[in-house]
């Protein structure tokens, strides 16, 4: 038996149409982690952020790959660099998904939500684990149920009844696996979005996979 943590961050937006401040494509990457690793994590970022005070790159918030400099990105990523986890990402082409899996936000947010956990599941979870899935706490109160539900309702579907699991919705200031998350989710992002794959070298051992689930697909919808 093991506990394991299951931080997750979405990239992307929920818009489906072709400008170019809407992304091509919506992610879904976690980071799993055991609990030894995990206080290795936060006891590496808690570091980093200090020393990164001290050099004067204070942070004003958190962690966040979108909007901290290269410094300070490249000082995560060298604290996450000896520790034990794996990144899994599931992309959708957006382009590629037809309309009837995206008539709202939380049922496209389910579907990729499904289609990451289908993969994930069996590969990392045996019987009587326990495992605590940490989602980043996103929306509105009542956005927030509906997405909610959509992952718990995934959870049901792909994880082994066997384990015994809990979904929590955390903000991402409050734990620094969620910001590792949120690195680990932008550094593959940024290269499929971008084609600069600068941070994905630097945890290119702890990613597991990246799938893109419409790869073979040919037809777009806008």
């Amino acid at each position: 038996m093991a506990r394991r943590y299951l931080f997750s961050d979405e990239s992307g937006d929920l818009q489906f149409r072709a400008t170019s401040q809407v992304s091509r494509y919506f992610a879904v990457g976690t980071l799993l982690i055991e609990e030894p690793e995990l206080g290795e994590l936060r006891r590496a970022l808690a570091t980093a952020r200090d020393e990164l005070a001290w050099a004067k790159h204070g942070l004003d918030s958190t962690f966040h790959a979108t909007t901290d400099s290269q410094y300070v990105r490249d000082a995560v990523f060298e604290a996450l660099k000896p520790i034990d986890f794996r990144v899994d990402v599931t992309l959708i082409d957006k382009p590629k998904a037809q309309p009837k899996i995206r008539p709202d936000e939380p049922t496209f947010f389910r579907y990729a939500w499904y289609y990451h956990l289908k993969y994930l599941a069996p590969r990392t979870l045996k019987a009587n684990d326990e495992l605590l899935v940490v989602a980043a706490s996103i929306g509105t109160k009542k956005g927030r149920a509906a997405f909610r539900g959509a992952i718990e309702e995934v959870m049901t579907q792909c994880v082994p009844f066997r384990v015994k699991r809990t979904l929590a919705f955390w903000r991402d200031e409050s734990d620094f696996g969620l910001q590792a998350a949120d690195y680990c989710t932008w550094a593959v992002m940024r290269a499929w979005e971008r084609g600069d794959d600068r941070s994905l070298k630097l945890i290119r051992d702890k990613v597991y996979s990246e799938y893109d689930i419409f790869k073979s697909g040919t037809q777009t919808y806008y």
